[in-house]
């Protein structure tokens, strides 16, 4: 073999090595570029998994935040608009009830109303009728005969012009007071019943 060609081989041998090594470092590389661009994947789609969830937590607590004030809003304009509807009805209340006192269909109902609470709640006995002016002499004969068999002796009628309306029975020092003033001295309650039937109104 002549020099030239034992030359050739030599370098064939070395590039054939370097190839060889070459390509080891090469995937070597490769394999570690994958791995670092995985791990890069990995991180980067953790953070973004991590953004949204604080963007979700931000989003629920800003959107629960916000639902809380709406439904103050929502609460404080329908205790103002019960307020308002609450003294708009008992400002017209007095003048309701003194209407209903002076019509006999409505006035009737009144006073069987508060006959029959008297006879559950009052003793036997000798009974005492104070009443607006309005209440005929037929309606106090009515009155009386349906209390015949509660009361010992008729009942007293008393017409008092200071009662606008309705009606106050006395027995024993008990009281059944359905006068106008009796009948709105309870704000309170008269106030919840008033703005329960405006509610169901409205």
């Amino acid at each position: 073999m002549t020099l030239e060609l034992r030359m050739q081989a030599l370098i064939d041998l070395v590039t054939a090595d370097r190839d060889r090594h070459c390509d080891a470092v090469l995937g070597e590389a490769r394999q570690r570029a994958a791995k670092t661009l995985a791990a890069a994947h990995l991180k980067a789609r953790q953070r973004m998994r991590e953004a949204f969830d604080e963007e979700r937590h931000r989003y629920a607590a800003s959107g629960g935040a916000a639902r809380a004030r709406l439904e103050t809003h929502r609460r404080l304009h329908e205790q103002r608009r019960s307020a308002e509807l609450l003294a708009a009805g008992l400002a017209k209340l007095p003048q309701a009830l003194c209407d209903r006192w002076r019509e006999s269909a409505t006035r009737k109902k009144w006073v069987d109303g508060v006959v029959a609470k008297a006879r559950a709640v009052l003793p036997r006995g000798a009974w005492r009728i104070e009443h607006a002016p309005e209440l005929t002499n037929d309606e106090r004969d009515a009155t009386a005969a349906s209390l015949a068999d509660i009361c010992a002796t008729p009942p007293e009628f008393v017409a008092d012009a200071a009662l606008r309306a309705g009606m106050k029975i006395t027995a024993a020092g008990n009281v059944v007071d359905a006068t106008l003033a009796g009948l709105v001295a309870d704000r309170v309650e008269l106030g919840a019943s008033l703005l329960k039937h405006l509610e169901i109104d409205a």
